[in-house]
């Protein structure tokens, strides 16, 4: 798979090795072990890839959105017949599961094949003024966009906002995270072979802060949408303000699961350990705080004990429940809150469990005795740590979930409907799912309140993002006579 990878950017269609001649090392996470060597980006390589992307931005704006729609089929296609490719390398870079990774590359298809029946839905209207005036409204492209994507989910997060980019006739520049950049340099070529334009995709890499800081700042982008951590949102919103670029966030989540004590405790148990261990925990959306009704909260924590300790962690190529942590930095990251959580006074409920021994495994941690004021309660750890408050009635649940300066996603558990739909409506978060966890799809829309982030992907409304509204009044007819008065 490594030797498929080309240690250069992907610009105008072609290879190009870093300006400067420098790369950087990609890690297979279960063993942490070199597997390819990328090129390090810079300010001077994103120059050549916007331009690159202006080019081609000139052909494509001459395309119709019949020809977007058939090319976006063309690009899922190619991407379904190499669906298994994709899911090893992926894999390979992320460490996650074999059939985790078979999902999101499935994801990845739906997300083109979505995207490519809304090509030619793209519309503006007409606005009535009354006799002998029209206006009207035309949604544009907006040039060259730019995708700065995550690690956590790099082929998935990429095709979630290329595919809506690409329906609504733009361009792009795509600057993968430097720990899981494989996916996207071949995606790049893909997108070549059914019938975009060379230069319609450009992917540099590179370190955030190098080839990341060049492209968030860059004043021949149109739109700039990124995946990350707050620090780096807050850096990256900065960057894009000096040229007035629009931006779309998804900063990250602590997500509250919410169950109630009517509910079914053994499904409840499912949805909260799938909704904080799945990818090891490394979602924005993990389910990460269960707050549980206290009468049901010890007889809920033992099942979700005994789920987790049932759970299978190993190399992401022998799909185990949970692979590894994506990176020796991230794996200290997350070990550190685990010992935080410890200092502060939780209790963990999990027995101790063996691990591999190369890579950068952690087992499922299920902390009790958690109080609101916790880092752990408090701070996105970003791996498969629950921390477990109890509540007392349908206020003190709501205020518990929202005394977070996050507002992502939100599960609540109950067989009682107009609970259900009470709490959905007073909760602060941008994502609720009720009585699951991971629900929805690629016509659903999805982003946060608060540090969470700014604007949504998915759906229809992620095409808002990738076009500027331009209004036409225009008179059609002679003005009519002035009345005595003199007014027209």
């Amino acid at each position: 798979m490594t030797a498929l990878v080309e240690s250069a950017h992907f610009l105008g269609g072609e290879h190009v090795a870093a300006r400067a001649g420098r790369t950087i090392a990609v890690e297979d996470p279960s063993t942490g072990e070199t597997i390819a060597a990328i090129a390090r980006g810079d300010a001077g390589d994103v120059d050549r890839a916007v331009a690159a992307a202006h080019t081609a931005a000139r052909r494509t704006r001459r395309t119709t959105p019949a020809d977007r729609a058939r090319m976006l089929r063309a690009l899922a296609a190619a991407l379904d017949a190499d669906r298994e490719e994709f899911a090893r390398l992926e894999t390979l870079d992320t460490g996650k599961p074999l059939s985790l990774a078979r999902g999101e590359i499935a994801g990845c298809v739906g997300y083109l094949d979505y995207y490519a029946g809304a090509a030619d839905k793209l519309h503006g209207e007409t606005i009535p003024l009354g006799p002998g005036s029209l206006a009207w409204t035309v949604r544009e492209p907006v040039g060259v966009t730019a995708h700065i994507v995550p690690w956590n989910a790099p082929c998935s997060m990429l095709c979630r906002s290329l595919a809506p980019a690409l329906a609504a006739g733009n361009t792009a520049v795509v600057k993968p995270a430097e720990q899981t950049p494989l996916t996207a340099l071949r995606f790049a070529g893909l997108a070549e072979a059914a019938g975009f334009p060379p230069g319609t995709v450009n992917v540099v890499t590179g370190l955030g802060a190098e080839a990341g800081h060049a492209l968030a700042a860059h004043p021949g982008i149109g739109s700039l949408t990124f995946t990350g951590s707050v620090a780096t949102g807050r850096a990256v919103l900065r960057a894009a303000a000096e040229h007035i670029t629009p931006v779309v966030t998804e900063l990250g989540g602590k997500s509250p699961q919410i169950v109630f004590a009517d509910a079914d405790l053994d499904h409840v148990a499912a949805q909260v350990v799938m909704g904080f261990t799945t990818n090891t925990g490394q979602y924005c959306d993990a389910g990460t705080r269960l707050l549980v009704e206290r009468a049901v909260q010890e007889e809920l924590v033992e099942r979700i004990v005994a789920r987790t300790a049932a759970l299978t962690i190993g190399r992401g190529i022998d799909d185990p429940d949970l692979g590894p942590l994506v990176s020796a930095e991230h794996h200290r990251r997350v070990t550190g809150y685990v010992e935080v959580g410890r200092q502060e006074g939780a209790r963990v409920a999990d027995r101790p469990r063996e691990l591999p021994d190369a890579g950068y495994f952690l087992a499922p941690t299920t902390f009790v005795d958690v109080t609101p004021d916790m880092r752990i309660a408090r701070e996105e750890i970003f791996g498969p740590v629950l921390a477990v408050l109890p509540f007392d009635g349908e206020d003190q649940a709501i205020a518990l979930a929202d005394d977070t300066d996050y507002g992502l996603g939100t599960g609540i558990h109950t067989r009682d409907i107009d609970r259900a739909l009470r709490v959905a409506d007073r909760v602060d978060a941008g994502y609720i799912m009720i009585n699951e966890y991971w629900g929805g799809g690629p016509g659903v829309p999805f982003g946060g309140t608060k540090h969470s982030g700014t604007g949504r992907e998915r759906g229809l409304v992620a095409l808002e993002s990738y076009v500027k509204l331009k209004t036409v009044v225009a008179r059609v007819a002679p003005h009519p006579p002035s009345n005595q008065e003199g007014t027209p």
